[in-house]
Parts: C-alpha cells; sequence; structure tokens
C-alpha cells in the first residue's frame, strides 16, 4: 500500500526521518564489493510490491535524526562512500545532507526510482526506475547506473526502453528480483551474453549475510 508523505512537514535543512544507518559492503550495482556507509531514509509512495523494505514506506514510523548527527555517524568510520537509499529517498531536500557529507571528504551515491527531481550534490546517481511511479525526466540525464530489477519476462523489454533514454555513459545493470533469482537468473545471463551492453547485478550482501 502506498503511503502519503508529508515532506513540508520537515526541515531538511536541519533533519531527516532515518529507518536505519550502517556501515557494510556495497552488495549490488557497479560499487557492489566496496565498502560504504548506508544512511536509509524513511518515505515511499512508490508501493513495489515485491519490495524488501516495506518497512521504510511509513515516514512516520522513523524517527528524525539531526543532519549533524547523521554525518558524525559517517565521520566515526573509514568510510570513503555513503549510499543514500530509502525508501525515496529523492522525495526530500538533501542540500545540506550532501554538502556536510562533502565536508567531510566522501562520495556520495543515491539509489533512487527517480520519481522526484534531485535536490542535492550527488558524484553518483543509480537509477532504478519502477512500473509503479514513472521517472521524471531528469532520472535519465542524471542516470550514471541504471539499474533494472527483473521480475517478469516482460520487464526485459521494459529495461531497453529505459536504456534507450539514458546516456551512452551510464552503466547498465540487470537484477533479478530475490525471491524470483532461481527463475530468472539464467534467463538473464543468456540475455547479457546476447546483450553485452548490460551486466548482471546481484545482491551479493545476502549471500553474505550482512546488512
Amino acid at each position: 500500500m502506498k503511503q502519503a508523505i508529508h515532506t513540508n512537514q520537515i526541515n531538511t535543512e536541519i533533519e531527516l526521518p532515518v529507518m536505519e544507518h550502517f556501515y557494510t559492503i556495497q552488495g549490488e550495482g557497479f560499487y557492489s564489493g566496496r565498502s560504504a556507509y548506508f544512511i536509509r531514509l524513511a518515505g515511499c509512495d512508490v508501493g513495489c510490491s515485491w519490495c524488501d523494505v516495506k518497512e521504510s514506506w511509513s515516514q512516520d514510523d522513523h524517527p528524525l535524526v539531526p543532519i549533524a548527527e547523521i554525518v558524525n555517524w559517517v565521520a566515526q568510520t573509514p568510510a570513503k562512500l555513503v549510499v543514500i537509499t530509502g525508501g525515496e529517498p529523492a522525495i526530500y531536500n538533501l542540500e545540506t545532507l550532501t554538502l556536510k557529507l562533502k565536508l567531510i571528504g566522501v562520495e556520495i551515491a543515491i539509489e533512487t526510482s527517480g520519481c522526484y527531481p534531485l535536490k542535492g550534490e550527488i558524484d553518483w546517481y543509480c537509477f532504478s526506475p519502477k512500473k509503479f511511479k514513472a521517472p521524471c525526466e531528469e532520472s535519465y540525464l542524471k542516470a550514471k547506473e541504471l539499474k533494472v530489477v527483473i521480475s517478469h519476462s516482460s520487464d526485459f523489454e521494459w529495461a531497453e526502453a529505459h536504456a534507450h533514454l539514458v546516456s551512452k555513459d551510464c552503466q547498465l545493470f540487470l537484477q533479478p528480483e530475490w525471491s524470483k533469482q532461481e527463475r530468472f537468473l539464467n534467463p538473464i545471463i543468456e540475455y547479457v551474453k546476447e546483450n553485452p551492453k548490460w551486466r548482471i547485478s546481484l545482491q551479493t550482501h545476502k549471500f553474505m549475510q550482512i546488512p
């Protein structure tokens, strides 16, 4: 069920709703295998049926955390990469958070459905479009990584439609939806062999049993 999001009730210059945060290894996509500090913001109105973090959808179920505290979490670790995810993180103005993270010298990536214009300074824009809510035009321009989750045979054609709209330098990934990996991994392997512009993304953090 999609959630109502009330961004006008939050002063994003001071605080943001955080579901969880942790220092770990990025498990999927372009930065797979690299250590990263994850900041998972709460709140999402996209409503993917197969989402594996549905507890992040509700904005009201998670605390508002001062941005200074969020930055301090990162600063206390050796992290050189911060991944802002959700939920749908781009529903918030991230200008203050990203500015303060830049001041401590980290690289910043965002994982987003592209449904909202981005406000903030981001180094790496991972665009993961969803069928449940249309992306905005700027997401195709900003995307450095296009990551399409495959949960149905029609998703290959859908992935190609999006690939035609991003820049030629955008990194292209197909990722099996976790609960359907046994069904779709081999078709994805064969598809990538036939279409080598694509790469395979796996949720390796789940194999490693880490966050």
